[in-house]
């Protein structure tokens, strides 16, 4: 009863601080670590604790790096691209969009990242398109990204 408790106080926080980062990106351009840090702490003691989880720990811990040397490789690129044809515009992907990436890598593993990156580029591409927004942010797709993605690994793979 009481371990049920506290994972119903861990998801609350970690749902918590999946609205607070999603809502300071989208109006601020900004990721705040002191919501980032406790939901990969949350995801890490999730994974550690629950047995029936959609990832082991190993297979989260990977998630976890393969995420973060996926958005530093890519930020790396379009800032290449960014220096060269304008070098005064604003970094694309920020060190939060590539820390939020390591953080969905370890909630769900490779399959469930792989899957929560291609709805947040789907989502964020329709949004651009119907806004004719210049600026996407990234963490309020990727959050909606990876809450449909865990659900497709927990009831569907």
């Amino acid at each position: 009863m009481i371990f049920y408790l506290f994972l119903a106080i861990l998801f609350a926080a970690a749902i918590g601080c999946a609205i607070a980062i999603s809502v300071a990106d989208f109006r601020r351009r900004i990721i705040p670590d002191a919501y980032l840090v406790p939901l990969f702490l949350i995801g890490l003691l999730i994974t550690n604790i629950m047995p029936n989880w959609v990832c082991s720990s190993k297979t989260a811990a990977i998630g976890a790096f393969v995420g973060y040397a996926l958005g530093a490789i890519t930020g790396y690129i379009f800032d290449l691209i960014r220096r060269r044809h304008n070098p005064d515009a604003d970094t694309p992907i920020g060190m939060g969009d590539i820390k939020l990436l390591a953080t969905g890598g370890l909630w769900l593993g490779l399959n469930g990242l792989a899957i929560a990156l291609v709805l947040s580029c789907v989502f964020g591409g329709i949004w651009a398109q119907v806004r004719k927004q210049r600026f996407i942010p990234f963490a309020p797709f990727f959050v909606a990204g990876s809450i449909l993605s865990l659900i497709i690994v927990a009831f569907l793979l």
